[in-house]
Parts: structure tokens; sequence; C-alpha cells
């Protein structure tokens, strides 16, 4: 049994100080790093994605048009930028541990890791795959959107999925639950 954790989105964007910050994400950062350092050796696969979009359009639709007030649904203010402070991961992530960088949204709408590429052009599905995992604990930011679509594909994917408690933090309580109970609908283990 070979397992992997998911690290989603632990970036300065969506920290406090950020562009799109969710209350708690430095502390969850903080945990999650105390986590690597217990147990990265119970990992065949440390993934840590990262929102990684265009500056210099909508990215399909992702960022609020030019003029227009985001809606918080679809689009979003301008955030975690390719190559900006913003998109860095949070400098209390310590990434020694991770083995593979997603990156994701790359011009269009992205919320799962699984709909990135790691640096060297792999699906993320495809990396799980070749290093034997059937088990993938996710922790991240933010529990309402990344963290849900994330671990959503990845019991679309055939993996077992446990969201790890303490580990994430969400956009706002109502939403965080409803997420909560959809990926424990669809038999991600809390």
């Amino acid at each position: 049994m070979s397992k992997a954790l998911i690290v989603v989105d632990v970036q300065n964007d969506f920290v406090e100080g950020g562009s799109l910050a969710v209350t708690g994400g430095r502390d969850v950062a903080t945990r999650i790093t105390a986590h690597l350092a217990a147990h990265a050796g119970d990992y065949a696969v440390i993934a840590a994605s990262r929102d990684w979009h265009h500056g210099h359009d909508t990215n399909s639709g992702h960022f609020a048009a030019p003029g227009e007030d985001p809606d918080f649904l679809n689009t979003w203010p301008v955030h975690c930028v390719d190559d900006s402070p913003g998109s860095d991961y949070a400098p209390e992530l310590v990434t020694d541990a991770v083995t593979h960088h997603v990156r994701k949204g790359q011009g269009v709408p992205a919320y799962s890791a699984f709909e990135g590429i790691t640096d060297d052009g792999a699906a993320l599905a495809d990396v799980l795959r070749t290093a034997g995992v059937t088990e993938v604990d996710v922790t991240g930011i933010a529990t309402d959107y990344c963290v849900r679509a994330t671990a959503l594909d990845a019991r679309r994917e055939g993996f077992a999925v446990r969201l790890l408690d303490g580990l994430h933090a969400g956009v706002a309580p109502e939403t965080s639950a409803a997420a909560v109970a959809e990926m424990a609908e669809a038999g991600v283990e809390l």
C-alpha cells in the first residue's frame, strides 16, 4: 500500500496578507510543515500544487475582467500570477520534502491539483500511478475550493482519500462545512 501527500495551494496570495487571503492559512502552512517533518517518510510521493495564472489576461474568465467586480464564485481578483511573489509558497511551508511541484491554471480556470502538470509536464494522476500510489492524503488551502476539488478528483481517479484534520483552511465556515460534507459523501475519509 503506497501513499501520497498532496499539499494544495499553500501560496502567499492565499494566506493572511495575500490578494485572496484565507484566515488561518499561515497556521495551516506551519502545521503542514510539522506534519512533513514527522511523516515525510510515510509517503512515496509528496506533491505540492500552486495556482500559476497568466498576468496579462483573464485566464479564460477566471480573473474578473478589467473594471468588473469578481463574483467570488466563478471570477476572482488577480491572484497567483506566474513567477510573482503571490504565487510563491507561503514562507511557513517548508518544501524540502516535496517530490513533485504541480502548476495549475496556466491560462484557464483550475481548482484541482489533478488539473495541473509537474515541472516535467506529467499529470498528477500519472505520477501517482507510476509510483504505485493507492492512498492519498490531502491538505492545504482552501477547503471549500481547491482542496475540495482535489479530493473529489482523487476519488474519481480511484484513489482512497483522507482529508487530514487541522491541515486545511477554508474561505468561509458555511461553504467549508458543505465541502467537507460533499467530500464525505464521495467517500473521502475525514
